[in-house]
């Protein structure tokens, strides 16, 4: 062992002068001084010249595009009004970061500092090959820096990940009450959505700044001396100062233990141990976990008192002891106990111990999802008493606005006779929507027709055509969903069948006959925001040099754009955006000036995840006309929480994922696969489709979570009383279709009030598989699984599920009034037979309001995929005959109320000729099925006839006050106000020849099944060759 020298005599500590001598043995002193001497090696000018340059090259390349976005953000969301947003969020995470940072680093650096200045004077040292010395001998010049490197290495990382939960912050800074608590400790809800998640964030980085500090401080005594390995017979040693200083941090460790087992008492309210039933405490959680957690906390403050003790005494053997009782108690209490009750208590007797929890489940998951008693009406034993013919004739609501056209089949249509150029485009998916026609609400399939890049020709991609010239979209195109211009003729591919459009774009807007007579009345139909336009480059630069450049029409001049945009008319913006793009030209091109504009982030749904966060956007969006004539995208926004106090968690796709969802082509989005167990539809929020404005309106004043972000970015979401001033905007609000299949998806299990009911799953439903996919296909859908007693409804594939669908029809309770509605049919559990038929309003007055109508459990009712089966077989010598010809495709499959108790079943049929590329699907005609009436006609009028019901006896339904109803006219059919006796013939001819067929199929008569089918040629040659 090496001597002391006289200055560390003095201050019992070894100073920097001496620490390697000290450490080294005699022999070996002055040749380790010599080779271990830690002044750093001399770096010529040069030298130091390039690793300058190569260090200021690497921060550029790491930090500078970092720095590009952040100040093209602060642009464009200056540009948008929502540049306080952009900087909350900004100083948030700098402030989150910076105080992470530093306690985590003072946390690590102070143990770090605390082992150094506690080491040993002399240390034994392994002799000249030792590999420690050097490491020593440097780190006695810089102790500062020793310490704080890994600290701040540490440091830093964490602040980088605990900014990514800025929300959690301000949701804790900010949160509001929900005025409802929690069943079992009697918290306000608030504190689950709000506090908790901040309490556990916070001690979590504290216990890894804990555990951090621990191993930090360990291999410190060690490198100095404080902690030796025994070997060789030497046992090993542990300095006084590094056994408090462990001990002490190791106490620490088990105080936040300690809280953080009395912190999972409350996540117990979102246990998910008997996921396969329900979510929440239940029996095992609430009597065995929980006070299993209140033993753990008490047992680990007792283990950290017992550190702290064998710090003071200086005895390993009390921490010792401690940690064994510790790990002892967590494996006994902690699991032991809860999964012994849960085996021989709970399980076989689950149905009685889980009532009460599932009680708690049933009553928490309404609250959360608004399926409660205050939003949701149950009609029970619908259809029990036979419908009223009378009743049914009168249902005008419904009869006069049965929906021909379906938004997913007559897309095409849409592009032959709207598209005019070859870069513009409409989704493959239409919205539906509805404007006043002469007093009457009509639905409306409606489009704009937008700039879509991808269909840019080869010479007008290049990058002046495609981001100067080629820069927004022309037109609102809208087709009144239960009209076609004639009954259609499989002779002639372009006549009949076809909707009747109205067109608002720059060549119709002006005309004295659309000013006039146009229902629908746009100001301005330029479409620089969209969901086509965004899938290319999405960046337009406009306003370029004094000439116009913008392509605005065939035949028409140049156009320069007004709105607003982001400036490029100086160096450094343009040299920000190239950098952004990638793109020189932005930098160098001669074209942009001083009063150019650059437009990007145009899809309406980025528009609002942008200005709004902490919203979750519905998958889909559609544009609507205001009063001003403006065109505006509507977009739903949802407020979420990850944990609700016993509320069922949902998967966002997987409840939103249908056979619509997936279809190829179309602009609606797949949600993210988050599970959510709150969701309310609180934001409306509007974008401009020429100047890409984005305005959020306050739907939901009830709502905690809204209340909360808005007081996080205050005048970001305008107050309720602004949104019911937009009587424009709330008629075209639907209610969103996300919402509702959560809401759809719930309901299958949630309807039951009865928790032992509710635990056998006897009573739950199903969503029907899509009859529509399956007729194209041939095959019939995967049923959904068997399931044991005590199961929840099977998750179904949704490549399978029937999606739900917009129309008007009669309100609940009110034949006479017509309510655009969004709808879904449900059926029984594994079965394909009808069980309840799901509406949600989307009228201004009654707006949310969900309508369940159930089924007598008695009776069996045949569902979607059976009415489907059976119109079918009604019309296979139809579809016998079309082969070869055209190629057949089947519209929704509309379930529809009628007469109070009565279902009727309506799908059209469309039908597209295989002899030419440019043919469009147009309505042939339409099936229907009735009190076990089935019949297929060219004309819904005629359909319904066959089945009883008689348009002819429909009285106009109810007017919009103030203005005068129009005359009564089937759906469908040609405008033809008087009888037509030759008309009637060949309608009378088809109907024979299809009643002749289907009674040969049923006694399997061949042969005069084939002499039925050459009448129905016949009938319907007939019927073709009649005047248009």
């Amino acid at each position: 062992m090496a001597p002391v020298s006289r200055c560390c005599r003095a201050t019992r500590r070894p100073c920097a002068k001496c620490d390697g001598a000290a450490r080294a043995p005699p022999a070996t002193r002055r040749k380790e001084r010599d080779v271990t001497s830690p002044t750093l090696p001399t770096i010529s000018r040069r030298g130091r010249i390039l690793i300058g340059i190569g260090v200021t090259v690497l921060v550029l390349l790491l930090v500078g595009p970092r720095l590009v976005g952040i100040t093209t953000d602060w642009l464009w969301f200056t540009d948008l009004g929502y540049r306080s947003t952009y900087s909350t969020i900004f100083w948030t995470r700098i402030v989150v970061f910076l105080v992470v940072a530093l306690v985590v680093t003072a946390i690590i650096a102070a143990a770090i500092f605390a082992a150094y200045r506690s080491r040993p004077i002399v240390v034994s040292s392994l002799g000249p090959a030792d590999p420690l010395a050097n490491y020593r001998s440097a780190v006695a010049l810089r102790p500062r820096l020793f310490a704080l490197a890994p600290a701040l290495a540490f440091g830093a990382i964490a602040g980088l990940i605990a900014q990514a939960s800025w929300s959690t912050v301000q949701m804790f800074l900010h949160g509001e009450p929900f005025g409802i608590k929690d069943p079992q400790f009697g918290k306000d809800i608030g504190f689950y959505a709000f506090d908790l998640g901040f309490y556990r964030m916070v001690l979590t980085i504290l216990i890894m700044a804990v555990i951090i500090a621990f191993v930090a401080s360990l291999a410190t005594h060690y490198i100095f001396g404080g902690i030796r390995l025994g070997g060789g017979g030497t046992p090993g040693a542990l300095t006084s100062a590094a056994r408090i200083q462990l001990a002490i941090i190791a106490g620490a460790f088990l105080i936040l233990k300690a809280v953080g087992y009395w912190l999972d008492r409350y996540t117990l309210l979102s246990s998910d141990r008997r996921a396969e039933i329900f979510s929440g405490a239940g029996y095992t959680d609430i009597n065995a976990v929980l006070p299993s957690k209140l033993i753990l906390t008490a047992i680990a403050l007792i283990c950290a008192v017992a550190f702290f003790a064998g710090a003071v005494l200086r005895d390993l053997r009390i921490p010792a002891l401690a940690t064994a009782l510790m790990l002892l108690s967590s494996l006994i209490i902690g699991i032991g106990w809860p999964a012994v009750m849960e085996q021989f208590s709970v399980k076989p007797n689950a149905q009685q111990k889980e009532a009460e929890y599932i009680a708690r489940n049933i009553a928490a998951t309404r609250s959360a999802y608004g399926i409660g008693k205050e939003n949701v009406t149950y009609e029970p034993d619908w259809t029990s008493v036979p419908p009223v013919p009378e009743a049914v004739n009168s249902d005008s609501a419904t009869l006069s606005n049965i929906r021909l056209l379906d938004p997913n089949v007559v897309e095409p249509a849409f592009a032959q006779s709207n598209s005019l150029r070859n870069f513009y485009a409409f989704p493959k998916q239409l919205s539906i929507d509805r404007y006043p026609v002469d007093g009457q609400i009509r639905d409306f399939i409606v489009a704009v027709r937008e700039l879509d890049p991808a269909r840019l020709a080869d010479n007008q991609r290049d990058w002046i055509n495609q981001h100067t010239v080629y820069t927004h979209g022309n037109g609102f195109i809208a087709a009144q969903a239960n009209k076609v211009d004639a009954a259609a003729s499989t002779s002639d591919a372009d006549s009949g069948g076809l909707p009747v459009f109205q067109v608002s774009d720059l060549d119709t807007i002006d005309t004295p006959n659309y000013q006039k007579n146009a229902p629908i009345k746009v100001r301005q139909p330029r479409i620089y925001f969209g969901e086509l336009i965004a899938k290319g480059p999405d960046y337009a630069i406009v306003g370029t040099d004094d000439a116009a450049k913008e392509y605005d029409g065939e035949g028409r001049k140049k156009y320069t754009y007004e709105g607003p945009g982001v400036s490029l008319g100086n160096w450094f913006t343009r040299a920000l955006y190239s950098v952004k793009y990638a793109e020189r030209n932005i930098l160098l091109s001669s074209v942009i000036n001083q009063n150019s504009k650059i437009l990007y982030n145009r899809d309406p749904r980025d528009r609002v995840k942008s200005v709004a966060p902490w919203l979750t956007v519905d998958s889909k969006t559609y544009p609507a006309v205001m009063a001003d004539g403006s065109i505006k995208w509507i977009v739903d926004g949802y407020t979420t929480l990850d944990r609700y106090p016993y509320s069922q968690p949902t998967s966002l796709q997987d409840a939103t994922t249908d056979v619509r969802t997936l279809t190829a082509g179309q602009t609606a989005r797949v949600q993210s696969d988050r599970e959510v167990s709150y969701v309310r539809n609180s934001v409306k929020a509007t974008v401009d489709a020429y100047t890409g404005r984005v305005d959020l309106y306050q739907v939901d004043d009830k709502d905690p979570v809204l209340k909360t972000w808005m007081k996080v970015f205050p005048g970001t979401v305008k107050p309720r009383a602004e949104f019911d001033k937009r009587q424009d905007l709330r008629d075209h609000v639907r209610y969103p279709e996300d919402l509702f299949k959560i809401q759809r998806d719930l309901l299958r299990s949630y309807h039951v009030n009865d928790p032992k009911e509710f635990f056998t799953g006897s009573d739950f439903w199903s969503i029907p598989p899509d009859p529509t996919q399956a007729a194209a296909s041939g095959a019939a859908p995967e049923p959904a699984p068997d399931l044991a007693p005590g199961v929840r409804a099977a998750r179904q594939r949704p490549q399978d599920l029937q999606a739900p669908y917009y129309f008007s029809a009669a309100a609940p309770g009110d034949e006479r009034k017509s309510q655009f509605q969004l709808t879904t049919v449900l059926t029984v559990l594994r079965k394909p037979y009808l069980a309840a038929y799901v509406t949600a309003s989307s009228d201004p007055a009654t707006y949310g309001k969900l309508t369940v109508k159930v089924l007598p459990v008695n009776k069996q009712y045949i569902g979607p995929r059976q009415a489907q089966d059976r119109m079918l077989k009604a019309t296979t010598g139809v579809r016998k005959m079309l082969e070869g010809t055209v190629d057949t495709t089947f519209g929704n499959l509309l379930t529809l109320p009628v007469g109070r108790n009565g279902v009727l079943y309506v799908e059209p049929m469309y039908t597209q000729s295989k002899s030419t590329d440019s043919a469009v699907p147009k309505l042939f005609g339409v099936m229907v099925s009735y009190n076990d009436e089935v019949a297929f006609d060219p004309t819904l009028a005629g359909a319904l006839r066959r089945v009883g019901i008689n348009p002819a006896d429909v009285a106009a339904p109810e007017s919009i006050p103030g203005q005068a109803p129009e005359p009564q006219q089937a759906a469908g059919t040609r405008p033809d106000p008087a009888p037509n006796a030759a008309l009637d013939d060949a309608v009378r001819g088809i109907n024979d020849a299809l009643s002749a067929m289907s009674a040969a199929q049923q006694s399997g008569n061949f042969k005069a099944y084939g002499e039925a089918l050459e009448q129905l040629k016949a009938a319907v040659a007939k019927y073709q060759a009649l005047p248009k």
